[in-house]
């Protein structure tokens, strides 16, 4: 048996080649095999002792990535499956949103109704597509500069002076501070820099796109301090108009801040001191009406349908044309945010290993308004729930840094977060008629007209972890990783809902004015609780690397990752608790990375296998005979997550290369015999079985495709060129509900994004003209079917176009 043989054969029992596609991708890992690997006895004493060949040296520096086991490190040496998008590619692009970089990451998917309801997974995993719950953590940790992030909602500003961007997949517990059960989406920027440095673009677009972005570096009086500075400006006129005030809707302001201050008082010792503020303006979110449905799927007419409810107001239906782009409302929407934040770095190289200390605060504040109807009539003219975040870090890490047999990582974090909820829900003077055609209109007006009830809610985490993490190279070409974290938790919150609003009911009868204070109860009921738990669990890794030659690892892992339990604040059912038990994931994945073709190609490849146990997530269900929704949070029994990915590069020469990704993600209930019932069917059950059935917000199958391209122009110089790029991405269909309603099924669709520019003075300065989706693909982002049979969707954005200077010291 050849080694090729033996591999294919360890890992094609059926708990690791569940399908077809996924013994495909082995045999592609053979087959890099078959050209990366020699088979021979030499090889196998001395696999990677040979010298460098020209065309390997003109290849460039390796990428470093620095997450992956908290230290410096080539990404192809790594035994993570990884993606890392440096700062070139990201100015090709001309990507500054976490949403716009998924298109490079087939694994990453980001869904967002507003920023705090932004839902990010990584392989089908990390949060549920449902409203954001303050109580539920993200399965994916956010960071930038080695600092977590608390809220996915911090994510939504625009990213500045980016270095890389580093996607690391599946469980990442033992070296991370937070959640990071299904990945972790670790940021860095520019540091200081000793030499002068200054860079600056200016961008301009259609529907009114400008954007202005720089940077600027350099040292302060002496060589132990340097400087940066960066901030950028982005606004955009709206994409959507809205028909009822006449005004336009969808817009974007973003502006961004960042300061930091580098201090080497010796050789051996850095600070780095760091400052952000940014701040975003939104007339967001207005719904586009996306479909509409008068009857159940058995033929059932659906009771006080949409079409029901307008007729009451003698208003019909109106026309069904989402990408018109078009959508109603009278009430004011926004969706505002303000983040900002301080944190510090220190590195101290002690000889035999390193010291790092990072400090951090942040703050985040959340100021939401919305039409909670989608309509122009007054039914609910508000609807929101306003967030005060503030967060504390601190994390000690001790590293060794001479190359020995075992190299090792140690440290303890500890993180504190409370983030205060303030909701607010008020009613105008259609709601009664719009929600309870049957009962006394002189009642339902006086229960619902002005009426408001307010909420607040307090959860408060902290959270000490240790941890180690040690490599040892059994030999040159063989080594084993094992990491263990032990984090302790502790939860607390209390809820508390109150009426602040509301028609005086003293001029009804006694059985009028039960009657009226039964039908705000139903809407919002008045509640007080409190609730608090404590959480220790265990997470850890071991992995296998075996690196057969110079140019080829291949990898085996298991990896176990633990969420503590959520707090469920907010006006619950009967029967359901405040506390939410903890998630448990078992993690499998074997993989190789390559380069052939004297490194001319980039090959890498991954399958992996993901157990979760009482899987956390947000769940808005609408209640059987009733215009009352619940939204709290649940455990879903057992969840899995298998699938491939695969991705290349091919860079034959500086003046051209290829690259391309592909994803397939089977990620299914295997035990959810409770969900909430599909809009479609609520006339049969409150509940269904959903086991076997994909989850929400994850496509099957994603890949993009990239060339870029350059060509030297003598007429502007030595050093100049003219250089093209163009990228597609596409994601086949999937579903946005809770409860994988057909209504809310997205069709696949894919993006093409290209730019052709000239560069010019050794890349000082570089004009170039861009265009996204330059297909003017028609696209949902979600799809939300409600009670009524009416479909609301947000639609992706139009075929939008600009051009962008650049210049550079």
């Amino acid at each position: 048996m050849t080694l090729n043989q033996y591999i294919i054969g360890l890992y094609t029992g059926e708990r690791f080649s569940p399908t077809g596609a996924l013994r495909t991708m082995l045999r592609a890992t053979a087959a890099a095999l078959s050209l990366a690997v020699p088979i021979s006895a030499h090889a196998a004493e001395e696999p990677w002792q040979t010298e460098p060949t020209a065309a390997e040296e003109d290849a460039g520096s390796p990428i470093i990535v620095t997450a992956s086991r908290r230290r410096e490190e080539a990404v192809q040496d790594v035994p993570i499956a990884i993606s890392v998008i440096d700062a070139a590619t990201l100015d090709r692009r001309g990507d500054f949103t976490l949403g716009q970089i998924q298109q490079q990451v087939p694994a990453l998917q980001v869904f967002s109704f507003n920023p705090r309801n932004t839902n990010i997974n990584i392989r089908g995993l990390g949060s549920n597509v449902a409203l954001t719950n303050d109580g539920l953590e993200n399965g994916v940790g956010f960071y930038i500069d080695n600092v977590y992030y608390g809220r996915v909602g911090l994510s939504q500003f625009d990213l500045v002076d980016l270095e890389q961007i580093e996607v690391l997949r599946g469980p990442q517990g033992t070296l991370f501070g937070k959640n990071t059960t299904s990945g972790v989406i670790n940021i860095s920027t520019r540091k200081p820099s000793f030499e002068p440095d200054a860079s600056g673009e200016v961008s301009i677009g259609n529907y009114g796109y400008r954007q202005v972005r720089g940077s600027v570096s350099g040292p302060i009086v002496t060589d132990r301090l340097a400087v940066r500075l960066s901030g950028a400006y982005t606004k955009r006129d709206g994409l959507l108009f809205n028909t009822t005030t006449g005004e336009e809707a969808q817009d974007y302001e973003n502006a961004s801040l960042r300061g930091q201050l580098l201090v080497k008082p010796t050789d051996d010792l850095s600070v780095r001191l760091i400052g952000d503020y940014a701040s975003q303006k939104q007339n967001y979110a207005l719904n586009v009406f996306a479909n509409y449905v008068g009857t159940y799927d058995n033929g059932a007419t659906i009771p006080n349908n949409f079409a029901a409810r307008l007729a009451r107001f003698n208003r019909s239906l109106p026309a069904i044309d989402p990408f018109a782009r078009r959508g109603e409302s009278d009430s004011h929407y926004q969706s505002n945010m303000d983040g900002y934040g301080v944190s510090g770095q220190v590195d101290w190289d002690l000889g035999g290993a390193a010291l790092t200390s990072i400090t951090a605060y942040r703050w985040w504040d959340w100021n939401p308004a919305n039409d909670g109807d989608s309509t122009a009539l007054p039914v609910v003219t508000k609807a929101q729930q306003a967030n005060r975040q503030r967060q504390f870090s601190q994390e000690i890490r001790l590293a060794s840094k001479d190359d020995g047999p075992i190299d090792y990582v140690i440290g303890g974090y500890y993180f504190w977060q409370i983030i205060r909820g303030y909701g607010a829900s008020r009613y105008g003077s259609a709601a009664a008629a719009w929600n309870l055609p049957a009962v006394d209109p002189v009642v339902g007006n006086a229960a619902l007209d002005g009426f408001e009830a307010n909420s607040t809610s307090t959860p408060q985490t902290r959270s000490l972890a240790l941890f180690g993490q040690a490599d040892w190279s059994i030999s040159d070409a063989l080594t084993l990783t094992a990491g263990l974290r032990y984090t302790h938790e502790k939860k607390e919150g209390a809820f508390r809902q109150y009426w602040v609003a509301g028609n005086d009911l003293s001029g009804l009868t006694p059985a009028q004015q039960a009657t009226a204070n039964a039908i705000r109860a139903q809407f919002n009921p008045v509640q007080t609780f409190a609730t608090a738990f404590s959480d220790d669990s265990l997470s850890g890794l071991v992995t296998l690397r075996w690196q057969p030659t110079r140019d080829a690892i291949i990898y085996g892992t298991y990896s176990r990752g633990n969420k503590s339990g959520g707090l469920n604040l907010t006006a619950l059912p009967a029967g359901i608790a405040p506390e939410v038990a903890p998630e448990r994931v078992d993690a499998y994945e074997v993989g190789f990375k390559s380069q052939l073709f004297d490194r001319a190609l980039t090959f890498n490849g991954a399958l992996y296998w993901i157990d979760t146990a009482n899987y956390q997530t947000a769940i808005t269900e609408q209640v059987a005979n009733t215009v009352t929704y619940r939204q709290y949070i649940a455990n879903i029994p057992k969840v899995r997550s298998r699938g491939f990915e695969l991705d290349a590069v091919y860079a034959p020469s500086q003046h051209f290369s290829l690259n391309a990704s592909l994803a397939y993600a089977d990620t299914s209930y295997r035990d959810y015999r409770n969900a909430p019932q599909a809009v479609e069917r609520l006339n049969i059950s409150a509940v269904q079985d959903l086991t076997g059935q994909q989850l929400p917000g994850v496509p099957r199958f994603t890949y993009t495709l990239g060339a870029d391209v350059s060509t030297p122009v003598p007429a502007l110089g030595s050093t100049g060129e003219i250089y093209g790029h163009a990228d597609w991405s596409h994601r086949s269909s999937f579903n946005t509900s809770a409860s994988n309603s057909r209504l809310a099924i997205v069709d696949g669709y894919g993006l093409l994004n290209g730019r052709i520019g000239l560069r010019f003075d050794d890349g000082r300065y570089d004009l170039s003209i861009w265009g996204k989706n330059l297909l003017d693909e028609n696209y949902f982002q979600t799809l939300s079917a409600g009670n009524t049979g009416l479909v609301t969707g947000l639609i992706g954005d139009p075929r939008t176009y600009g051009i962008t200077l650049r210049a550079k010291l």
